[in-house]
């Protein structure tokens, strides 16, 4: 009998990384960031009583992010509510400068996220569009949606269905928080700043990604549903094929699998678990 070669299928899991340029901060390149708006990172140490954000920007800058200057986003009251500043300790948040205060040799900076938020909506106002990629980082992951930071705290929600076209029961099963990806835009309402994003259409369509297999394969996959017909098992990006139950097979376990019958047409994959 003829041994079949396993294929490594390309199930997503992880993606991408991105860097910053550093930047040497003096006070004359100090006024210059202030000046053209530029973004910098600070570490917030600490909240204070009065729910200011301590902390430091580069290596020994002091800074603070006053309450009023968290965020655009306030409540009722007109301020920015407490539950979204005390889960800030300990983070690293992009942030502009503004203002610099010099005491002799020392500087210290009152930052601003506020800032931010507002340059990037305004860009997001005039540019944004259904069809335009954006780069952001999944910031919230729910059993209904992932949370993706597309730039300056802006937040768009990427719905299971967007994510993948293989049958999901939380966006965890997919994401990981704080992983960089790339989302396209499906939707912006400029009244209300609502952004939906999608990811599946850079994953690949079912014909392209399941071009590289054939009937009798063995491929491995990932279990992402059980029915009372079958189990569903994805061994490629926006590819899910249905095997018959098997006692032990549990969800999110990686099994081995055979591809029994390819229909193009149906873009559906009948798969029988071996392993």
């Amino acid at each position: 009998m003829e041994e079949k070669k396993v294929k490594k299928s390309n199930v997503r899991k992880n993606s991408g990384n991105g860097r910053k340029k550093k930047v040497k901060l003096d006070v004359n390149s100090l006024r210059e960031i202030k000046l053209n708006q530029q973004v910098l990172d600070m570490y917030v140490e600490d909240v204070d009583e009065n729910l200011n954000l301590i902390g430091k920007v580069g290596k020994n800058i002091n800074a603070m992010i006053p309450r009023e200057e968290v965020s655009s986003v306030v409540g009722d009251d007109g301020l920015v509510e407490e539950r979204f500043i005390v889960n800030k300790k300990g983070k690293v948040l992009p942030v502009c400068i503004k203002e610099i205060i010099e005491n002799g040799d020392k500087i210290e900076l009152i930052m601003s996220k506020k800032i931010l938020e507002l340059k990037v909506r305004k860009w997001m106002y005039m540019h944004l569009k259904p069809g335009v990629k954006l780069r952001g980082i999944v910031v919230g992951l729910k059993d209904y949606a992932a949370f993706v930071d597309v730039g300056g705290g802006v937040t768009g929600i990427l719905k299971l269905q967007d994510i993948s076209d293989s049958v999901l029961v939380n966006s965890a099963d997919f994401f990981k928080l704080g992983q960089r990806i790339e989302v396209i835009v499906k939707k912006y309402d400029r009244d209300t700043g609502r952004i939906e994003l999608s990811y599946k259409e850079l994953l690949g369509s079912f014909e392209q990604n399941v071009s590289k297999f054939k009937e009798g394969d063995i491929v491995e996959g990932i279990v992402r549903n059980r029915i009372k017909t079958g189990v569903f098992v994805e061994i490629a990006p926006n590819v899910t094929g249905i095997a018959e139950h098997v006692n032990g097979i549990e969800y999110g376990q990686e099994v081995l699998v055979s591809i029994k019958k390819i229909n193009l047409e149906r873009k559906k994959i009948k798969l029988i678990i071996i392993g």
